[in-house]
């Protein structure tokens, strides 16, 4: 019997629901405001700009991204309005060596290299043996060594990172931006020896040199270019050589690229660039580039009293016609041997320079310029301060016989 096919029946909702008819929101107009509150708009919109645009010019020294960073990295201090903060008493005196340190302060004597927070912590105490401790910094870490004994140490981010007992005279110790170190030593059988340490404080390369005495060495920024200052005789005279050389680490094998005869001064501060060598000494500035051109100045007829290397594109140099006295002249030279002068009729008795900016402390008084020697900042009152020391952002330390404080523009 054949099978029919049947229609299954659709099932149907018991309730099905009922479709409502859409119905669409009339659409409405938007309000327009009036069109005068729309010009007193657009007027108050064009006078904020232009206040905002003199002050900016007005108070450009003052507001700017140093006073931004000084606000974040010293909140927590407690300041006078003057923004002094209180002092804190440090171990030693002012026969010690100082340096700012990555915002705090650094104090090295012969028995301690101590680390202090602007409210007086005490991060580093480090015992040690020296007889003349020297720090140089390049505001991330530091280098401590003692000038011809054998004790190296490098501290940075408030510990000491790596130290060496056994190194044969240190005559100079430097750290480049990169962390690069550079050390001068003495040599049996030459007349100095310089050994480039990596990051790691790995040796990659020592050179010998038997030509001439070395007094100072420094490697670039950039890690790629090595300065070496000896000192020997030119008919007759003392002269004072520049040599530079392009490291190629893989020979590990010194033949400067470049010699350049710096005259009869004594370097007395150097500092090397990703571009150029500063050299500063007792007769004048030299700023060598990497193909050997030279610029600067001379100083050779005033009495240099005090300097500074460590601002950011100058030098400042403290100089007065007689060898004492309150009359002097304060010169701030840029890279193209350009200067600035300002003259001053107080005793001074620091300065010091980091970023752009540049202090002077007399008897009673701190001033703070910019690199263009225009008028930053001022603290009265400082009677007892005796060394000053410049951070790159503006702010200061200042140090007394048995205590020292910050000063926060």
């Amino acid at each position: 019997m054949g099978q029919q096919n049947q229609e299954k029946p659709k099932i149907q909702p018991l309730n099905p629901e009922k479709k409502q008819p859409e119905f669409k929101q009339p659409v409405k107009p938007k309000r327009k405001l009036p069109r005068f509150l729309v010009r007193l708009a657009a007027t108050l919109v064009v006078v904020a700009a232009a206040l905002a645009l003199v002050a900016a010019v007005a108070f450009r020294d003052s507001l700017n991204m140093d006073s931004v960073k000084r606000w974040f990295t010293y909140r927590s201090l407690v300041r006078s309005d003057s923004g002094r903060a209180e002092s804190f008493p440090y171990d030693g005196d002012l026969t010690d060596t100082f340096a700012a340190l990555d915002g705090d302060l650094l104090v090295c004597s012969r028995n301690t290299i101590s680390l202090y927070s602007g409210s007086g912590t005490q991060y580093i105490n480090q015992p040690v043996n020296m007889e003349h401790p020297v720090v140089s910094t390049n505001s991330s870490l530091a280098v401590v060594y003692d000038a011809g004994g054998s004790d190296l140490y490098v501290l940075g981010q408030r510990t000491l990172v790596w130290s060496a007992k056994d190194l044969e005279s240190i005559l100079s110790a430097r750290l480049n931006r990169n962390g690069q170190l550079t050390v001068v030593t003495q040599a049996s059988g030459y007349r100095g020896m310089v050994t480039v340490y990596d990051a790691s404080y790995t040796p990659v390369m020592s050179v010998n040199l038997s030509s001439a005495f070395v007094m100072d060495a420094a490697l670039s920024d950039d890690g790629h270019t090595l300065a070496i200052f000896t000192v020997g005789q030119s008919g007759g005279a003392f002269a004072t050589t520049l040599e530079l050389d392009n490291l190629d680490y893989s020979n590990g094998v010194y033949q400067p690229d470049l010699t350049c005869p710096l005259g009869s001064g004594l370097v007395l501060e150097a500092r090397h660039t990703a571009s150029g060598v500063w050299a500063l000494g007792d007769m004048g500035l030299t700023v060598t580039d990497h193909s050997g051109r030279s610029s600067g100045v001379s100083w050779a007829d005033r009495y240099l009293r005090r300097y500074t290397l460590s601002g950011d594109g100058f030098a400042a140099a403290l100089l007065g016609r007689y060898r004492t006295g309150s009359q002097a002249e304060l010169w701030v030279v840029d890279e193209k041997g350009e200067r600035r002068t300002l003259n001053l009729n107080e005793q001074v008795m620091s300065i010091s320079a980091a970023g752009r900016y540049l202090a002077v402390l007399t008897g009673d008084r701190l001033d703070i310029y910019t690199d263009e020697l225009e008028h930053y900042a001022t603290l009265e009152g400082t009677q007892g301060a005796r060394t000053v020391l410049l951070m790159a952002d503006g702010s200061a330390i200042l140090i007394s016989a048995d205590s020292a404080g910050f000063y926060i523009p």
